[in-house]
């Protein structure tokens, strides 16, 4: 009796096929999931598969993993890819594996890119799961918490898989040589460069391997590499979590005045092709929010870089957005301009309809007069010091403080003027 891996691999498939691992301890580069204590290494040792959704990036194992549990547990494998199936091909499977589950013999269905599956199709999963006529295992490179259906998500068991590290690809590179019976033609800083090339994936890099071992000459130095070799696009998608991942740690590392890194987060989502204006947005937001009054200068540069990459476009426009980067990372961080505005919107939610205090109302009528509309109001310019020190917030109503600044940057002179008018405040409510 042929394996599963027998059926479906031959000579002529391609390297990173025939160099697929067949057992648990030929996995590499998930120790995390592979070790004696987590749930899916016990799940292969006691041949009791349950439902999976496997999920991580491109070549890192999740197609292998699924026919390793198939193998072990000795189920019929049925793989289906989710772009190329439908409605009716799952039926024609569940069908399939009914009919073997009378013969005793029970059925795992593999879904590559589960996540594209729609609503519809991935409801279709629900009753043959939930009565076990298959074990559904789902492989996905997005969050499945965003991409799949609560209801069969609730079904199945999250494994996370991470990917390949310089060290796992090392390990492939010697896998390959081993099989092949011969060195890749590289220079030891290449050998670095084409790890950096295949950028995580396992799968990536075993393709460029198989090319490599074709050509003939002396060994490549990274530049002659990168010539031979046509680099792989970044692993970016604008639409997907890579999109939310990437945004999320240029605006942290910003918060946290580390000025290299976030030049190393805005240099990958331009590399994988973000649009400049959505990372220019998030700037300006940025120094309004996390910049605030430390800095006022910061939303200048910020509306500045947005207008010098509307003018210019990529890639000379790009230098602006660089440049505000910079500008944003060392300057003195305040929120409490944005403290102040939820705070604000609190205290408006809490406190309902309350009309302004009478004096500083318009009386645009007679009406309005007599009912005593601006009636008392004290015009500042002709008070001393210019301030009159009345109330302005509604009658009945405590005074509040939601603007709290810090003693940093511009805001350490704001807080002097604060200071200032709540002393004359004070002063007037004495006399």
């Amino acid at each position: 009796m042929t394996t599963l891996f027998e059926q479906t691999i031959t000579d002529a498939a391609p390297l990173a096929d025939r160099l697929r691992p067949r057992a648990p301890e030929e996995v590499i580069g998930q120790a995390h999931v592979m070790g004696e204590s987590h749930m899916l290494r016990q799940m292969l040792e006691g041949g009791q598969p349950v439902s999976l959704v496997l999920w991580g990036p491109p070549g890192c194992g999740k197609t292998t993993l699924a026919r390793i549990i198939a193998e072990k547990s000795g189920y019929e494998f049925e793989q289906v890819s989710a772009v190329a199936s439908g409605v009716a091909d799952l039926k024609a499977i569940f069908e399939r594996a009914r009919k073997r589950r009378q013969d005793g013999v029970r059925t795992l269905v593999f879904v590559d890119e589960i996540h594209r599956f729609n609503r519809a199709q991935q409801d279709a999963f629900l009753p043959v799961v939930e009565d076990g006529t298959i074990t559904l295992i789902g492989a996905t490179t997005e969050n499945p918490s965003f991409e799949m259906n609560g209801a069969l998500l609730s079904r199945m068991q999250v494994v996370v898989l991470q990917r390949l590290d310089g060290g796992a690809m090392q390990q492939l590179m010697a896998r390959a040589e081993a099989h092949e019976k011969k060195k890749l033609p590289l220079l030891p800083e290449a050998r670095e460069t084409l790890i950096g090339m295949a950028d995580g994936d396992g799968r990536a890099l075993l393709n460029f391997c198989e090319i490599l071992f074709a050509c003939r000459g002396k060994p490549l130095d990274a530049a002659a590499l990168t010539r031979y070799v046509q680099k792989r696009a970044p692993l970016y998608d604008k639409k997907q979590e890579a999109h939310y991942n990437l945004i999320s740690a240029l605006h942290k590392s910003l918060r946290g005045s580390d000025v290299q890194a976030a030049l190393y987060w805005l240099a990958r989502m331009l590399d994988g092709g973000e649009q400049p204006l959505y990372i220019v947005r998030r700037l300006v937001r940025f120094a309004a929010e996390d910049v605030g009054l430390a800095d006022p200068n910061a939303l200048v540069q910020a509306i500045a870089a947005k207008d010098m990459y509307d003018f210019l476009g990529s890639p000379e426009g790009e230098l602006g957005l660089a440049q505000l980067v910079i500008y944003l990372a060392t300057a003195p961080k305040s929120n409490a301009a944005y403290m102040a505005q939820g705070a604000a919107a609190r205290a408006a939610r809490e406190h309902g309809s309350l009309m302004p205090p009478m004096h500083i109302l318009n009386a645009p009528t007679r009406l309005m007069a007599d009912l005593g509309y601006g009636k008392g109001y004290a015009y500042d310019h002709q008070a001393e010091d210019a301030f009159s020190g009345r109330n302005y917030f509604p009658d009945g109503m405590k005074r509040e403080e939601y603007y709290q600044p810090a003693e940093r940057g511009f805001e350490r002179e704001i807080l002097k003027r604060l200071e200032y008018w709540e002393k004359l405040r004070k002063k007037k409510h004495s006399d």
